[in-house]
């Protein structure tokens, strides 16, 4: 039968969404734990649908301008697109900053698992304004968790209320990722605050013209400290600080604003702080534990990146799914007939292939990120302090893979979108490639594929001995059982398992060869791993939603519509578990034999 296509973009299909929530998973659980008490599946839903309006109503159409008219720097300001002064205080409206905070601080307590959903719809509708908000909310919970009374009053209750922004400030020009290397000092002065002096660079969000304020998170080095990690302290830097009752400037400055390919809404820039020796910043949390403190905010950001991964490839899918369902062009290769009508490209199976690869990267994405969110709220609020043990673990683990693969995979479904276009995707007269531009940064961006690699090997399959890689393999056990009770091929199950098996036993090598010294061996096929665990983790969430699908069929209460939704699901999980999951086998020999091809280049050879 014909496939249809809304006439609009609906950025992320709502189906899905609340399949992943009450299906995949029964996230109404939830408010059995004390904190979400005060919750229910209906105020779950009122934020959800109050969040999808506004992104497809008003944030969305923004978006081409916003894209076509990036934040200006002039006479020492940044100057935004006009727009975003009546954008910012009807997303702060929303409740968007505190929303998964306590009441106590002007919060509704809301799960992550339920925000992180929601606020995908706005980051497909206009990631670079939704990105404000994101930034605000993640300096604010770390003057929240780490902060004086006095800090909490004084700039954290302004950002929680949309008055000020925030923004995380590590990067410096000499040091790119390398953050031992971080040169930013703080010396200690009057009143309980230090002079700050340094540079920071890349820095998203880092001026604007819509609040007041700026309040800049960032790490630097007091008088005396260590070399190294083990040096680096928390400061909050507002650009104009608090003195008589009004604000004056705090000697940070705009030195340069970086003219990026995407995410062109929101300002990327170089500051300097205190150059004319009257910066003033004050201490967050313990000195020297500076790091420590911002992995808060840095993990809570590569979870936001996974998220725009998956937004911008979602919203793109949806674009070409609408495309080729009404772009009528050309006959299927039996009909030899010219004058028959032209058929819409949905029905030639190459462009069925691809809009299916998007929908695998796609709605696996989404479901890992809100198992990750998932386990975040039980990490938070478990009834149990070895259940909220246990959930952190997973949610370490996890975080990589979830900020990973939506945008190493979410980049190859937005080329896919440009592709099912045709050549009107190469033209700037339609929007997936905007979208496409966009989602490169996202690999980029809180740590690169590299880092992510590094961290995911070297740590998080490692750490407290293995333990979270073997919650991981229970929570596969856990979901291979629900697959086989609600009549999923077995077959399916029994792949994953294998799969499991393989890539635990190859961790155990690779950590064996650490343990022994052998550093360069262990790590060497650490972006092979990364590859490898993330196919294995979206094969699981796959897994996951084949049982939740047959489980929907075999109640039969759904027409037609809910038994395409249903069949289609169960597709796409047989594509990805019959295309994608045998190449982690490959990918395990390939790390196993310690193949030292680009390990062995010299430079001089390139």
């Amino acid at each position: 039968m014909p496939m249809t296509a809304p006439a609009s973009n609906p950025l992320l299909s709502d189906r899905d969404v609340d399949f992943q929530l009450h299906e995949v998973l029964d996230t109404e659980s939830l408010c059995r734990l004390p904190a979400f008490a005060d919750h229910s599946r209906e105020t779950f839903t009122l934020f959800l649908d109050s969040t999808r309006r506004f992104a497809r109503d008003v944030l969305a159409p923004t978006y081409r301008l916003m894209d076509a008219e990036p934040p200006s720097f002039r006479d020492g300001r940044v100057h935004t697109h006009p727009l975003m002064r009546a954008l910012y205080p009807q997303l702060v409206e929303l409740g968007l900053l505190s929303a998964t905070r306590p009441v106590e601080v002007g919060g509704q307590q809301l799960p992550l698992t339920v925000y992180s959903l929601a606020s995908a719809y706005l980051m497909a509708a206009n990631l670079s304004a939704y990105a404000f908000i994101g930034l605000t909310a993640g300096a604010a919970h770390l003057i929240e968790a780490f902060g004086t009374p006095w800090l909490k009053d004084t700039l954290m209750a302004p950002m929680y209320s949309g008055e000020w922004t925030g923004t995380m400030a590590l990067t410096e020009p000499q040091a790119g990722s390398s953050l031992a290397d971080v040169r930013t000092r703080a010396t200690p002065a009057e009143h309980g605050s230090y002079r700050i002096s340094g540079s920071k660079i890349f820095i998203s969000g880092g001026d604007q013209d819509f609040t007041q304020n700026v309040v800049h998170l960032t790490l630097a080095r007091v008088d005396g400290a260590p070399p190294g990690t083990r040096g680096l302290s928390l400061f909050a830097i507002p650009a104009r600080r608090l003195e008589g009752g009004r604000l004056v400037d705090n000697d940070v400055r705009v030195t340069g604003a970086i003219h990026k390919i995407g995410w062109k809404g929101i300002p990327s820039l170089a500051l300097n702080y205190g150059e004319g020796g009257d910066c003033h910043g004050w201490l967050v949390g313990q000195e020297g534990k500076g790091l420590t403190h911002m992995f808060q905010m840095m993990n809570e950001a590569r979870i936001m990146v996974g998220l725009n991964g998956v937004a911008t490839a979602s919203v793109a899918y949806q674009e070409a799914l609408a495309y080729a369902c009404n772009r009528p062009q050309g006959r299927l290769a039996w009909e030899k007939d010219a004058a028959r009508p032209q058929r819409p490209i949905v029905e030639h199976a190459d462009v069925r292939r691809m809009l299916l690869r998007q929908k695998t990267i796609v709605e696996g994405g989404l479901s890992l990120l809100a198992a990750a969110a998932w386990y975040a709220d039980v990490a938070a609020h478990g009834a149990t302090p070895e259940e909220r043990e246990r959930a952190g673990l997973l949610v370490d683990l996890l975080t990589p893979l979830a900020k990973t693969f939506p945008a190493e995979k979410g980049f190859e479904a937005n080329t896919l979108a440009v592709q099912v276009h045709g050549g009107y995707g190469y033209s700037t007269e339609y929007l997936p490639e905007a979208w496409l531009r966009d989602q490169k940064l996202n690999s980029i961006h809180e740590g690169t594929t590299g880092i992510q690699g590094l961290d995911l090997l070297g740590r998080k399959v490692v750490a407290a001995g293995g333990a979270a890689l073997r919650a991981f393999g229970e929570e596969v056990d856990a979901t291979v059982e629900r697959a086989r009770q609600a009549g999923v091929d077995p077959a399916w199950g029994e792949a994953l398992e294998k799969a499991t098996r393989d890539v635990m036993e190859l961790t155990l090598e690779l950590g064996a060869a650490g343990m022994a010294g052998d550093v360069e061996r262990m790590l060497r096929h650490s972006a092979d791993y990364m590859e490898l665990f993330s196919v294995l983790a979206v094969a699981w969430r796959w897994l996951a939603q084949a049982a939740a699908a047959r489980e929907g069929l075999s109640r039969g209460l759904e027409g037609q519509e809910g038994r395409d939704f249903y069949e289609g699901k169960l597709a796409a999980a047989q594509y990805w578990l019959h295309t994608e999951l045998p190449r982690v086998g490959l990918l395990v020999t390939l790390c196993r034999t310690g193949e030292d091809s680009y390990t062995r280049m010299k430079p001089g050879w390139f």
